[in-house]
């Protein structure tokens, strides 16, 4: 059941499902994190991330930004952040230890994976190419450099630090305001000549910033940022059809854009609205965000 505040819709359910009783052309801009393959159970039956083989998950991923092309405007834009997973052995857990309450997802053989144990998936890359042959322009990819990322224990290779950000259009003309997210002075200076502000580059450090209230990975707010002031015009609607604890509409909210969420576990939607309650209730809390990158 959909929850219709000013500016604001909550929509519990099933991302696909949900997306296709959307009006066409709706929302201006999507922000969105899928749940990555393979890496947690967020105990909700009907979740994404957990189908057998990488195939079967880029082909539901697929699914759902198909509709997702359809319900944004003509010029709208996905931005679309991703992170990657092994196949292993099942006796390898990937997720946080620390978390009981959510079970850690086994690793698949590399029977089911299409490889042997310790391959590095690709996926973000694999559900990029499946989103480009279904119809979405591939704009650009962009690194999220994390400068505060969790160290690993892994002996025999480097300890990961970033996850893929892709820029997505649906159509050949699209709004983007590079604008509004152009960053300091360009450190490529050219003839003593040095422009005050520079196009923004591909890899933005961003540290991760997690919510102290919710058990999973949630987008940083400065992460979001950036994406919805060039992606979505002022007085525009942000989709997140995986809301989760509620970034994307929380920072829709604070830069004067309306928002549509869509999660289809229960218990995060009351996370976000408790989030999103002092957003709607106290307009002394909408401001502008950091879009440093």
């Amino acid at each position: 059941m959909p929850t219709n505040l000013d500016g604001l819709d909550i929509i519990q359910g099933d991302a696909l499902a949900e997306l296709r009783r959307l009006p066409e052309g709706c929302a201006h801009c999507c922000v969105t994190s899928p749940p990555y393959w393979n890496l947690r159970d967020y105990g909700v039956d009907g979740q994404i991330g957990l189908e057998p083989t990488p195939d079967a998950y880029v082909s539901t991923i697929a699914d759902v930004f198909r509709e997702m092309r359809r319900v944004l405007a003509k010029a709208g834009t996905l931005w679309l952040n991703l992170g990657d997973s092994y196949s292993a052995g099942t006796d390898d857990a990937v997720s946080n230890r620390r978390d009981r309450k959510r079970c850690c997802v086994p690793r698949l053989h590399g029977k089911n994976s299409g490889l042997p144990p310790k391959n590095l998936m690709g996926m973000p890359w694999r559900v990029a190419f499946a989103l480009q042959a279904d119809g979405w322009t591939l704009r650009r990819d962009i690194i999220w450099h994390k400068p505060n990322a969790m160290p690993e224990t892994v002996k025999d290779r480097p300890t990961c630090a970033h996850e893929y950000l892709f820029l997505f259009s649906k159509s050949r003309r699209y709004y983007y305001d590079g604008e509004a997210i152009k960053t300091a002075k360009s450190p490529n200076a050219h003839n003593g000549y040095q422009p005050d502000r520079a196009n923004a580059r591909t890899v933005w450090s961003i540290p991760t910033r997690p919510y102290a209230e919710a058990h999973f990975a949630t987008f940083p707010e400065d992460l979001v940022a950036p994406c919805i002031l060039a992606g979505c015009p002022p007085g525009g609607t942000v989709i997140d059809p995986f809301m989760g604890a509620g970034t994307t509409p929380l920072v829709a909210l604070k830069t004067g854009r309306g928002a549509i969420g869509i999660e289809i576990n229960p218990e995060y939607i009351e996370l976000a609205r408790k989030r999103l309650e002092p957003i709607l209730t106290q307009p002394d809390c909408v401001n502008a965000l950091s879009t440093k990158i």
